[in-house]
């Protein structure tokens, strides 16, 4: 059965939700008023009932669950050939065993820090700016995101990967660590605040002015629109994937 989404054809999948938090219960939400069906949604409360042949049923799975069973979600879904989209951060020190189970057993994996399209156009942005600021040393850079309390991971998968793109394309700086500010150290800081979605600044601040960029998220829809789109994008695909190869930027 197939679906017309911004005129153009897809799939109507059958979708998994690893972690029924708010994401997940938002995803679950939007993906079946877009017209695909959600047949299970796994979380602490049944997740020993759960068998391979209830999750094998799933044409795509979308994980949002916490850093401790995202890896163990992920493996699962890529052994079952479950194609798997994961917005689950702080588990990252596990990227490359992860990476090397997927293309071992030809997966699918589509992994991403924010789902959000205008985060990963401010993704870019960073890109260019910090190729470009570059060439004036004179300016020290200072990135700061804020989220709401229930938030885990401190500081953000997003906040990680705006400094590690700063760390690929500024020469000035070596490291980035959370709430210290040292030589050649980009400090970041973590703010948790009521029910804030989601907001990212980098600022280079030199002795007679300042350089912002920034990114706020008024509402988690953004993120399971994203996750929902890269759900459709990875369906009946194998590799490993990113916003990079959905948005084609």
């Amino acid at each position: 059965m197939y679906l017309c989404v911004n005129n153009k054809r897809i799939e109507k999948m059958k979708i998994a939700i690893l972690g029924n938090g708010r994401m997940g219960q938002m995803i679950t939400e939007l993906a079946e008023k877009a017209g695909h069906e959600v047949i299970l949604t796994i979380d602490k409360d049944n997740y020993s009932d759960i068998l391979d042949e209830d999750l094998k049923r799933a044409d795509v799975a979308i994980e949002f669950s916490i850093p401790e069973v995202a890896v163990k979600d992920i493996k699962w879904c890529i052994r079952l050939g479950v194609p798997i989209v994961c917005g689950t951060t702080g588990w990252l020190d596990a990227w490359d065993e992860v990476v090397d189970y997927c293309k071992s057993n030809n997966g699918s994996f589509f992994y991403s820090s924010n789902y959000s399209i205008g985060v990963n156009i401010f993704f870019n942005l960073n890109n260019y700016l910090a190729k470009l600021m570059d060439k004036f040393p004179e300016y020290k850079i200072y990135l700061e995101e804020t989220h709401h309390i229930h938030k885990l991971d401190k500081p953000s998968g997003t906040a990680i990967t705006i400094a590690n793109d700063i760390l690929q394309n500024h020469s000035g700086y070596d490291y980035w660590m959370l709430d210290k500010d040292k030589d050649r150290t980009i400090p970041i800081k973590s703010l948790r605040r009521g029910e804030v979605p989601g907001d990212h600044s980098v600022v280079y601040k030199s002795s007679v002015d300042e350089i912002k960029i920034s990114h706020s998220a008024y509402n988690r829809k953004g993120f399971a629109m994203g996750a929902i789109k890269a759900a459709e994008f990875l369906y009946n695909k194998n590799g490993i994937f990113g916003m990079s190869d959905l948005l084609k930027i």
